[in-house]
């Protein structure tokens, strides 16, 4: 599988702008989401090849969102890494099994994310 979109939920502008720049300086077409229902929206309606998800966010957060994403027939097949401030072990392991293929924590070291994204294919 190429990836060409990524999505990025997340509802720091900041980390938007930060994971945006590392993505698009890589050759990937970025969109970006601040919640759980523009995600979702965004999902449906471009379809993208990778979710970048952060955890901590109002509303639904990033685990939940990875749960309903993985578990609905429609979008099973688009591949999740979890971008989180969360660094416990306990929560990369909860994270996988809620559906993410991996995990990086933040601050996102731009190589480990791309390396990432290339072990995808």
């Amino acid at each position: 599988m190429q990836v060409r979109k990524v999505l990025i939920v997340d509802d720091s502008r900041t980390e938007i702008h930060f994971l945006t720049e590392i993505l698009q300086k890589n050759g990937y077409s970025v969109s970006s989401a601040q919640g759980a229902d523009q995600a979702m929206e965004l999902i449906a309606a471009e379809r993208p090849d990778l979710i970048l998800m952060d955890v901590v966010m109002p509303g639904k957060n990033g685990f939940q969102l990875t749960r309903v994403i993985s578990r609905n027939p429609l979008y099973a097949d688009i591949p999740i890494i979890i971008c989180s401030s969360k660094k416990l072990d306990t929560d990369r392991v909860w994270g996988l099994r809620q559906g993410a293929r991996d995990y990086i924590s933040k601050p996102v070291d731009s190589a480990e994310l791309i390396e990432k994204i290339k072990a995808l294919r």
